[in-house]
Order: structure tokens, then C-alpha cells, then sequence
């Protein structure tokens, strides 16, 4: 598939607190991957651009070009969601703090004291998760319950994740193809990946002021969501311990040019 960065556009101004169905847990819990992804795809550019010296211009062309566009994606989705956070902001929800501790720890202290094949091992096994959050929200229908402004925003970023999906694979394939580093890089991701999500799903819930009451819906609901989380990084963690993985082993490239070509961005 051509990896090519497209820039549609989105209105917040309507999108109601609890945008998920009427569910401040389903919608708190997209939040707060929402809250991740844009210093997080910055760090995945950083990551793969610190090799593209390494790469041959005429053995690597394919790859030096979906790089750029792997590039130019990234750095759209990042910008989309960061407008979503002024949403967030507007209708009174206290980001800034958890967003800033998110930051330092990450990209502050961890990156600068890793190495970059590491960080580049780190990006590769994120893409990964983020390649089978993508599949699922255009397989599942879970979206049908979102607000049309974020069902649009998260199905358009999954599309475009599936595009990429093997590129920075491919990048470590090249610079570093020792499976130890991968595990490494995949141990780190998914500490982080979980930690960070749970604390702003809890950041965000506690904002709600809401109290739970035994056989709430929302904790049932919770629980759900619980167990869909859990089998996406089972099947993440299971399908990249394999020594022969690669990203493309799953046919998904149809299930986003379809999703492109209904929404009109596939040109």
C-alpha cells in the first residue's frame, strides 16, 4: 500500500463529555490513549530518523520512501489529537499535570538514558499494539457507539496505522536484526504502554466524581473493556515472540483502503 499522509478534517466543538455510548468508562478509557499518542508518535519519528543515515538511497528506496510517509502520518495524527485536547480542556477536564508527569518520564528521562536501538526497539514493538488496536476498531464495530467526530478521528488514524504498520520493523530489521533487542524493546513498551494507560484512565474517571455502587453497569462495562485489553496485548505478546514475525502476516491492507475509499481519503 502506498503510505501516503492525508489531513482530513474535525470538529470538537459538539462532542458531548461522555461521547462513548453515554459511558464515562468507555469514553475515559479511549481518552486516555488519546492522551499518549502525540508525544508518543513524535518519539516513534525521532526513533526511526535517527537511523536513516544507516540506510542505502538505492537498496533501501522502497524503504527510505515509506519512511517519509510513515513521517508525514505520524506527524498528522499528532497534531489531530492534540486539537481534541483542547476539547478535553474545554469542558473542564485537568490534563496539563498528567501530560507533563507523562512526558518526563518517558521521553524526559527515559529516552535520553537509553540507547537509540532501543528506543528505535521500543517504537517497533508500540507500532505493533497499535497496528491490532487499529484492526480491531475497524473489525469490531465498537466505534458505531462513538460521537461521528472521534468515530471519524480513530478510525482515519487506524487506517493510516495499518498502512505503516511494518515500517519501523523494517528499519530495526536493517540496523539491528537481533531478536533479543525486540523482546527488549517489546518488555519496556508494553510496562509503559499499560502503566501509563490505566493512570490516565484513572486520572480521568476520578474527574467524573463518580461513585461506583455494586452492579454499576459502568464497572460491568470496565470489565469488558478489562478483558478486551487483555487480548490485545495476549495476542501482541504472543504473536511477536515469534522468531519469523513480521507485521504483514496479517492481510489487513483491504480492511483500511476500505475504509479510506467509504471516507473519501483514499486519493
Amino acid at each position: 500500500m502506498s503510505i501516503k499522509p492525508r489531513a482530513p478534517k474535525f470538529s470538537f466543538t459538539e462532542v458531548p463529555r461522555r461521547w462513548f455510548g453515554g459511558s464515562s468508562v468507555g469514553t475515559h478509557v479511549i481518552n486516555a490513549v488519546n492522551l499518549l499518542f502525540p508525544a508518543g508518535e513524535r518519539f516513534f519519528v525521532r526513533s526511526v530518523r535517527h537511523y536513516l543515515p544507516e540506510l542505502d538511497p538505492v537498496a533501501d528506496a522502497q524503504l527510505l520512501a515509506d519512511v517519509q510517509g510513515f513521517f508525514g502520518q505520524e506527524g498528522r495524527h499528532a497534531q489531530a489529537h492534540e486539537r481534541y485536547f483542547e476539547a478535553l480542556v474545554a469542558q473542564g477536564y485537568r490534563i496539563e499535570q498528567f501530560l507533563k508527569i507523562y512526558e518526563k518520564i518517558t521521553y524526559g528521562i527515559m529516552e535520553k538514558n537509553i540507547s537509540p536501538a532501543l528506543s528505535l526497539s521500543i517504537t517497533v514493538a508500540l507500532e505493533h499494539y497499535t497496528a491490532i488496536l487499529a484492526e480491531n476498531a475497524l473489525t469490531m464495530r465498537f466505534l458505531d457507539f462513538a460521537h461521528p467526530s472521534l468515530r471519524s478521528l480513530l478510525k482515519w488514524h487506524a487506517a493510516e496505522e495499518i498502512e505503516h504498520r511494518a515500517v519501523a520493523f523494517d528499519v530495526l530489521k536493517r540496523v539491528d536484526p537481533s531478536y533479543r533487542l525486540r523482546m527488549q524493546g517489546m518488555a519496556v513498551a508494553t510496562a509503559a504502554l499499560v502503566g501509563f494507560w490505566i493512570a490516565g484512565t484513572v486520572l480521568l474517571l476520578a474527574q467524573e466524581g463518580k461513585g461506583w455502587s455494586r452492579g454499576d453497569p459502568e464497572l460491568v462495562l470496565l470489565r469488558r473493556g478489562n478483558s478486551i485489553g487483555r487480548n490485545v496485548f495476549w495476542r501482541g505478546i504472543r504473536e511477536y515472540l515469534r522468531r519469523d514475525f513480521h507485521p504483514s502476516q496479517h492481510a489487513v491492507d483491504a480492511l483500511a483502503a476500505k475504509y479510506l475509499s467509504d471516507a473519501g481519503l483514499a486519493a
